[in-house]
């Protein structure tokens, strides 16, 4: 999704994270195809609210209807005004995912729409839609996966501070308190945040997504109040008996050459963009971010509090792994604002296939992310869900109506052959999300990248399966019967 969110877009920097500042080379997994998936492994699809849901004018305002308002963010102009419809179209998109065979969904909740303030007043009418929409899961026999937070922070709460006041994680924790009292029933897999660290880059230091702000280092805090929220939302969602997750975008950091220079900025940039978030997660503490201090980041003993790290720590339950591409880190040239450059993957792997948004295709990238999270971590790594992993093309239906896309269907298959080599070399891996169901909003790029399994025609709304829905339908019939 994003990933234009997520780290997918290439308007500042490309992607990611990674577990350690390696090479990435081309790996072959053409024998990974027939293991066997274990009758709980979920297989599903992802969405996020402000990007499908559309019905604006019935929830709050959130941050992102005020920075499409402001004319030059959205590359074609548009917004998530009515985006796919899928509040009013929900039931269709759901037999759409029973066709799929899907065992699970993986959907974002509003907070402007439970909470149009983003404290206080609960919204029942938006509380019913969410409650529609998992009992029309259940009823087909999908799980509901609901992601608390994708990036739209209620207007309101961006007007007191947003994410860089540490209010904001204590409303977080007020607001997940109160969705799991009204939805806890149907639901025992949450996953708190999206891509923490990645709205705090274009979010509060680059200003390519919502909110806009361009704080550099400054934004840091916004990090840090995340995992608190997080944190927070985890104790009170444990107590009532759930399983807590937090998605993270992920993805190897390739130094641009052997050079000395190369991989300290190669491990500059893996301690900030991976290691940020992890780290205090699953180790109770911080990377050394020393290099930062030296270009006039924030001490983090500015807005770290002695407790928040063991609160932090051993919060998760399972870890949600976003992947679409890797990273190619170089050293800064002489003035640069940040310890880093970074390099098209191109330029030092030429031939690599890009998508349409212009990111390299390197499955072989996801298995280096699963196996290196392991390494790193070890005991205190826990399950993985691969959350999102899909493929942006330039899909149009043909004359006949049909919508090929041969290139994604190579993309999806690839990938999941280096998810299964990973399982086999003893990853804990219990799921795999395709980004996405539909076609969307797709943040700063507007409805310029499709990602879908569906086709929408964003004029009629009309939903047409693409051929990649047949393959995906087909490959988890296949892994239910045990052959693939």
């Amino acid at each position: 999704m994003n990933r234009s969110g997520h780290f997918r877009t290439s308007r500042v920097f490309p992607a990611g994270h990674a577990p350690r500042g390696v090479d990435v080379p081309s790996t072959d997994h053409s024998d990974s195809s027939t293991v066997l998936f274990p009758r709980d492994f979920l297989w599903g699809v992802a969405t996020a609210a402000y990007q499908v849901e559309g019905a604006s004018e019935q929830r709050g305002a959130s941050i992102w209807d005020e920075f499409c308002r402001i004319p030059g963010r959205i590359a074609d102009g548009s917004s998530g005004r009515v985006a796919c419809d899928h509040y009013h179209r929900f039931p269709g998109d759901v037999a759409l995912m029973a066709e799929l065979g899907l065992s699970a969904y993986r959907f974002s909740i509003s907070w402007p729409r439970i909470m149009p303030l983003g404290r206080g007043r609960i919204d029942t009418a938006g509380v019913d839609f969410y409650a529609r929409l998992i009992d029309e899961l259940l009823a087909v026999g999908i799980e509901p996966v609901p992601t608390l937070y994708h990036w739209d922070l209620p207007q309101a709460l961006e007007e007191e501070g947003g994410w860089l006041v540490r209010s904001t994680a204590e409303r977080f924790a007020d607001y997940a308190r109160a969705v799991a009292a009204r939805l806890g029933d149907r639901v025992t897999r949450w996953i708190t945040l999206n891509e923490p660290f990645v709205h705090m880059a274009y979010g509060y230091a680059f200003g390519v997504h919502a909110p806009g702000r361009t704080l550099m280092f400054d934004a840091l805090p916004v990090a840090h109040h995340q995992l608190l929220a997080h944190a927070l939302a985890a104790r009170a969602l444990r107590d009532g008996g759930h399983q807590v997750l937090l998605a993270h975008n992920h993805t190897p950091v390739v130094p641009a050459s052997g050079a000395p220079q190369d991989r300290a900025a190669a491990q500059v940039y893996d301690a900030l963009h991976n290691r940020l978030l992890l780290d205090p997660l699953l180790l109770g503490r911080y990377p050394d971010l020393a290099a930062l201090a030296a270009l006039g980041a924030p001490d983090l003993g500015d807005f770290v509090r002695d407790a928040d790290l063991d609160l932090m720590a051993g919060s998760l339950d399972g870890l949600g792994v976003n992947y679409y591409m890797p990273t190619l880190v170089a050293a800064p040239g002489p003035g640069e604002a940040l310890p880093f450059a970074l390099p098209d993957y191109t330029s030092r792997f030429p031939g690599t296939p890009v998508t349409a948004f212009g990111w390299p295709v390197a499955p072989e990238g996801l298995y280096r992310v699963l196996t290196g999270l392991r390494d790193r971590y070890g005991a205190a790594l826990p399950p993985l869900h691969v959350t999102e992993n899909g493929c942006s093309r330039a899909d149009t239906p043909d004359g006949a109506g049909r919508v090929a896309d041969p290139e994604r269907i190579d993309y999806l298959d690839r990938h999941l052959r280096a998810l299964v080599a990973a399982k086999r070399d003893g990853v804990d891996v219990r799921g795999y999300f395709v980004w996405s169901l539909l076609d969307n909003f797709e943040w700063a790029e507007g409805f310029t990248q499709r990602f879908g399994l569906v086709h929408v025609d964003y004029r009629t709304q009309a939903r047409t399966p693409k051929d990649s829905f047949a393959w995906y339908r087909d490959r988890i019939a296949r892994a239910r019967a045990g052959t693939a």
